[in-house]
């Protein structure tokens, strides 16, 4: 009996031993595949946005990576590339993640077309991959008018559009002849056109730089915009992610300013009074709905005595149908006080009023109403639409106008709403100043390795006043100001000085296609989300998502926020070229800091079958 308790006693320690054995060997598993697959923090296969699939593809050496973690735990050896079918992965605009979540979105509204972000746990953490054949994109200004068609793989709009010249496929390039669903003839013959009908000097429609910022909605491949840029006119050309696909992405790939955007229950990322002209040709947008809730928006976005140019059935055919919504949204313009300037064809031309005093004159119970004075009307990001005018401020009732002086002296003469914001005629000289000192500092940086023509798309990822991208108005680039949400009433003046721009909040991903800008600034953003407690490596990988391959980035921060991202340049293959320097201390730095630029390397095959 003693030799078989003994017996018993003895293989239960062996069993506890090798339960222990197993669980701890399981611990060590479960905290390798952590590090190894950043990508798993999403809750199953179904996030990938291809149900049971998986969009990691990358594996690693464990001894090399245990290696490296030894000698520094926070330098991660790699970080996993996602699926090749994620090349152009949009995480805020994924329409499968919208049927994932099963979210319910009114159609009809175009909600299903709004930003809806992945949360944490299916958030992406995966480099995005370039399509089969990638190649660096023509250079502009070729670019406006041909692109490789390996970098965008669609050709459905060259078909279906084939009538109307948007694009042609022409061997290994797709051409852009100029054309638009309104002007089959040519964008500039249009633009001429437009001129003519507002009987502007010269037949330009920039009537004498008064004319900077214009909005195009619905813009197609943003042949509009293109053929405005030799005007010094610089559109924000605006289009969803809709049925027309890749509008955008062609668009940008061109190098013609755009964003992804949609006309729906939010307010567009602007802020009130920022352009002299919105355009609309054949954009199938419901006006009238919601009491004309969409019109409402546009009024919000034009600055006084702005013009909206809109071409429709409704404006030229005869049967009925056209003819009552024609009645309907004459008569609704009417009672928000734009006035009727010209009708030519299928085109006609409305101007928004320079002052409130027809708003004071309507009867009482006039609808659309004057919005509350507690509404502040450049506030945008996940505000509600409202179907309501918002009335001019005293100042800009009084000065009848925006008070803005002409193209191009309004990029450096102080906007008058510099007071709205609290910021003196002298704060913001000093602010240009700087800027161009930094910006010429940056490109002695780069001087060695920025070849003619290599820079076209810019992003300033923390905007201010806009003074870098004031400081880069004598190269051939266009720069998408950002504000991030907690400086949101500073996009204003950057508009005011004729650039563009978007409020954005950086702890989710940005609106736009994968590779789409040359060069991103960075100015004290990583420091600003980590203090938000956003994660520093989310916002290097959605970088990442946005730069074009063989595309720079500049990041101005803390030195402790340098070193700290320093340590990713490698899993980031940002390691193409490197620079690193203690930048002169000046009025804007309110620390130390240092300047780190880096360049994305293109992929090879070899890296895209690891």
């Amino acid at each position: 009996m003693k030799h078989k308790a003994e017996h018993s006693s003895t293989t239960k320690l062996v069993n506890y031993f090798l339960i222990g054995l197993i669980a701890f060997l399981g611990l060590v598993c479960l905290y390798l595949v952590s590090f190894l697959a950043p990508g798993s923090r999403r809750s199953d296969q179904e996030a990938s946005g291809f149900l049971g699939s998986d969009p990691v593809l990358q594996t690693h050496d464990v001894d090399d990576f245990l290696q490296v973690q030894d000698l520094n735990p926070e330098a991660p050896r790699s970080i996993p590339i996602c699926d090749l079918r994620f090349s152009e992965l949009i995480p805020c605009l994924d329409r499968n993640l919208i049927y994932q979540l099963k979210l319910k979105l009114n159609l009809s509204l175009m909600e299903h077309y709004e930003r809806h972000c992945p949360p944490p746990a299916r958030r992406y953490n995966c480099l995005v991959p370039p399509p089969s054949g990638y190649k660096i994109p023509i250079r502009w200004p070729a670019s406006r008018d041909e692109v490789w068609k390996a970098n965008i793989p669609h050709t459905h709009l060259a078909q279906e559009k084939s009538d109307q010249n948007w694009m042609v496929v022409n061997g290994d390039k797709i051409n852009f002849p100029g054309g638009g669903t309104h002007f089959h003839d040519g964008a500039d013959k249009y633009i001429i056109a437009l001129a003519k009908m507002l009987k502007f000097s010269g037949d330009k429609l920039h009537n004498g730089g008064n004319i900077r910022n214009v909005l195009d909605v619905g813009c197609g491949v943003a042949s509009f915009g293109a053929y405005l840029l030799p005007l010094n006119i610089i559109a924000m050309s605006l289009a969803p992610n809709d049925v027309h696909e890749n509008q955008i992405q062609f668009a940008l790939e061109r190098g013609i300013p755009a964003t992804l955007g949609v006309l729906a229950t939010k307010r567009l990322p602007y802020p009130s009074r920022s352009f002299e002209l919105a355009h609309c040709s054949r954009c199938r947008i419901d006006w009238l709905q919601r009491d004309g809730i969409l019109l409402l928006e546009l009024d919000r976005l034009l600055r006084p005595g702005g013009y909206f140019v809109y071409s429709s059935p409704e404006a030229y055919a005869h049967d009925l149908e056209n003819r009552r919504i024609w009645n309907a949204m004459c008569n609704l313009l009417r009672r928000m006080c734009w006035r009727l300037v010209v009708k030519q064809d299928q085109t006609v031309i409305w101007a928004k009023p320079l002052t409130n005093s027809c708003y004071l004159k309507r009867e009482r119970g006039t609808l659309p109403p004057l919005c509350s004075s507690d509404d502040d009307p450049d506030a945008t990001w996940n505000v509600s639409m409202k179907a309501c005018i918002s009335p001019y401020s005293k100042k800009m009732h009084r000065e009848k106008g925006s008070g803005l002086v002409p193209w191009p002296q309004r990029l450096s003469a102080a906007p008058p709403r510099l007071e709205e914001i609290g910021v003196r005629r002298e704060e913001f000289q000093e602010d240009t100043s700087i800027w161009h000192f930094r910006v010429t500092e940056y490109w002695k940086q780069m001087k060695s390795v920025i070849q003619k023509n290599s820079i076209r798309n810019v992003m300033d990822m923390n905007s201010n006043l806009g003074g870098f991208a004031a400081a880069l108005s004598d190269k051939d680039v266009w720069v998408m100001n950002v504000a991030p949400v907690n400086a949101f009433a500073r996009l204003k003046i950057i508009y005011d000085r004729g650039l563009i721009g978007t409020v954005h909040d950086w702890c989710e991903a940005f609106s736009t296609y994968p590779r789409t800008y040359d060069l991103l600034h960075a100015w004290t953003l990583f420091s600003d989300i980590d203090e938000r407690g956003c994660g520093i490596e989310d916002l290097l990988i959605e970088m990442d998502r946005i730069l074009r391959p063989d595309g720079f980035v500049i990041i101005r921060d803390k030195p402790s926020t340098i070193n700290y991202i320093r340590k990713f340049l490698t899993a980031l293959r940002w390691d193409g070229w490197v620079s690193e320097v203690e930048p002169r201390v000046d009025a804007l730095s309110s620390t130390e800091e240092r300047v780190l630029i880096a360049r994305k390397k293109l992929w090879d095959d070899g890296i895209m079958k690891m």
